[in-house]
């Protein structure tokens, strides 16, 4: 007999040693998930902060906080820049739990200059890798994932994007892997239409993130007044958890939305202490509406 699961219970979450991802996979295991996150960090002292300190958090310590939030941590280190990495992942995931309810796509290369206030052309070259890790990967990632999910007739893909998307936002790179993510969506919805896979790209507000706190030290001028309602990253992964467990996913697949704005008007999810973030839609820019043309 076909065991039919109501609930999504193995998420992936890949760049998941710190920030973003960290929190996301820690907002799903308040629910009990089984999360799977991916990083290279193993011993602290690899990543470093905007103004070069050492910034905390391994892949391994993130899976023994998601096993005390309530879920199952499961760490595996994996560079996304190795395509064969990230398909023995996936193959991991598969053999040892049979499915993939969730992937987040959050890896993604942080160049030391991101944030520095000079043009692309006066940056190193290297900020370019945001579109290897980050943009390509998403799509290797997202390629195996689809894979699983296709077979098991349902499943979620999540891209963490941000404003940068539509506005000018650390240069040209950055702008571009953003952009990428929210049409990876928009089509791989239109590709997994037929066998139940929703897809969304989310932008993010500012994040309360080890990086984010030196960064509005480092530029007061800024990132003060934003990190002043600053989203958690827990409460990501929060709005992913509806996403998944919503039967009316599929109205929204393909879209690009607004974290703040999806948690408040779709899912009644605040944040800290109870609030709900600010949109910063009238600032920042529009998402793209989803374009119903398909050319194949």
């Amino acid at each position: 007999m076909e065991v039919v699961v109501s609930k999504p219970q193995i998420a992936l979450v890949t760049g998941a040693s710190r920030g973003a991802g960290k929190g996301i996979a820690l907002g799903l295991a308040e629910k009990g998930m089984t999360v799977y996150v991916t990083g290279r960090s193993t011993e602290v002292g690899s990543a470093k902060g905007w103004d070069g300190a050492t910034l905390p958090g391994t892949v391994l310590e993130t899976a023994e906080e998601i096993t005390k939030a309530g879920g199952k941590g499961i760490a595996v280190v994996c560079d996304h820049a190795d395509d064969a990495q990230v398909a023995a992942l996936c193959e991991q995931i598969k053999e040892e739990q049979g499915r993939l309810d969730i992937l987040v796509n959050n890896a993604a290369y942080i160049h030391p200059q991101l944030i520095e206030p000079k043009p692309f052309y006066e940056k190193d070259l290297d900020a370019q890798f945001i579109l290897d890790v980050g943009l390509r990967s998403a799509y290797v990632a997202s390629w195996h994932a689809a894979k699983i999910m296709a077979e098991q007739k349902s499943g979620l893909i999540i891209f963490t994007s941000s404003f940068g998307a539509s506005c000018y936002m650390h240069g040209a790179a950055y702008g571009a892997q953003k952009a990428g993510l929210d049409k990876f969506a928009h089509d791989m919805a239109v590709d997994l239409e037929d066998v139940n896979v929703q897809t969304l790209s989310i932008w993010m507000g500012p994040l309360v993130t080890e990086r984010a706190i030196i960064a509005a030290e480092v530029h007061p001028e800024q990132y003060t007044e934003f990190m002043a309602t600053a989203e958690t990253p827990e409460f990501i992964g929060r709005i992913i958890y509806a996403v998944a467990n919503d039967d009316k996913a599929s109205e929204i697949s393909g879209h690009t939305v607004i974290s703040a704005e999806i948690a408040k008007d779709r899912y009644n999810i605040p944040d800290r202490e109870g609030k709900f973030p600010p949109s910063y839609r009238e600032m920042l820019g529009s998402p793209n509406p989803p374009n119903p043309a398909k050319v194949y």
